[in-house]
């Protein structure tokens, strides 16, 4: 059995230690928040405060740490680096060059970028990885990371900061319309825990039917609007130049340049 080592056990990492465990995976996990620590021992990992109390080398260690403190946590599991250990980091913005410098030797590396879905089995999670990681070990990691959703994988580090704005950041955008969603019922006079259901269910059952069914997006917008009718009405305010379309690619946008200027400092 793959041998697992969880380094942070924040939001985004307890979301993909949940679905390990779901699937029986043996985890342990690194986290010096005692919350955090407790919460992780709780859901049926082997949870420690320090990294030196990690003796044996896992197969796999995943840093899921801020960004803005990689470069004090990966040194302090350097002592893994260069055998037979992949890393895998879960940090948006942090290059695999960083990486390698905190990381000496041959050390095989991957980049992945989750979402927060990934707690209900239902994320999207996109990696990258250098050439020391052979085909078995991408198997391995594409495995557990599909115990938390869907998964891709692309060839282009470059592409990873594009991959953070658009699926790592884009729950946060589709809670936000949720809530604008709610608001707008409300402000039409709609009770608020009547607005709330509408709004969330809506979503839920829109992207499901977007998931299962074979036409484009644009083609089941188009079959929802009738010429003339009150969906019509609504989508010209939406479509409207600049509309929803350059709002979000602006904050798409934001967002990917955030996440390179991560890497950069």
């Amino acid at each position: 059995m793959t041998t697992v080592c969880l380094v942070g056990c924040g939001n985004m990492g307890f979301a993909m230690l949940k679905g390990w465990l779901a699937k029986g995976s043996d985890v342990t996990v690194v986290e010096p928040n005692d919350a955090l620590r407790a919460r992780a021992a709780k859901a049926g990992a082997v949870a420690l405060s320090d990294a030196a109390e990690l003796t044996d080398a896992p197969d796999l260690i995943f840093l899921a740490v801020k960004p803005q403190v990689m470069n004090v946590v990966a040194p302090q599991y350097a002592r893994f680096a260069g055998g037979g250990t992949t890393f895998v980091s879960v940090a948006a913005g942090v290059t695999m060059d960083s990486l390698a410098g905190w990381l000496p030797g041959e050390t095989p590396l991957v980049r992945t970028m989750p979402n927060t879905p990934a707690a209900i089995g239902q994320g999207m999670l996109v990696s990258c990885a250098n050439d020391l990681v052979g085909a078995d070990v991408r198997g391995q990691v594409d495995t557990l990371l599909a115990a938390s959703g869907e998964t891709a994988w692309i060839d282009d580090e470059s592409l990873m900061d594009a991959v953070t704005a658009i699926s790592g950041s884009g729950p946060a955008y589709v809670f936000h319309f949720i809530e604008c969603l709610a608001d707008a019922a409300v402000a039409l006079g709609l009770p608020e825990d009547i607005a709330l259901q509408l709004a969330r269910q809506t979503v839920a059952g829109s992207g499901a039917l977007a998931r299962a069914s074979d036409t484009a997006p644009a083609e089941l917008r188009v079959q929802v609007t009738s010429p003339g009718g009150t969906t019509a009405a609504a989508l010209e305010v939406l479509m409207a130049d600049p509309g929803l379309s350059d709002l979000l690619q602006r904050a798409a946008t934001a967002a990917r340049d955030r996440g390179v200027e991560l890497g950069k400092s």
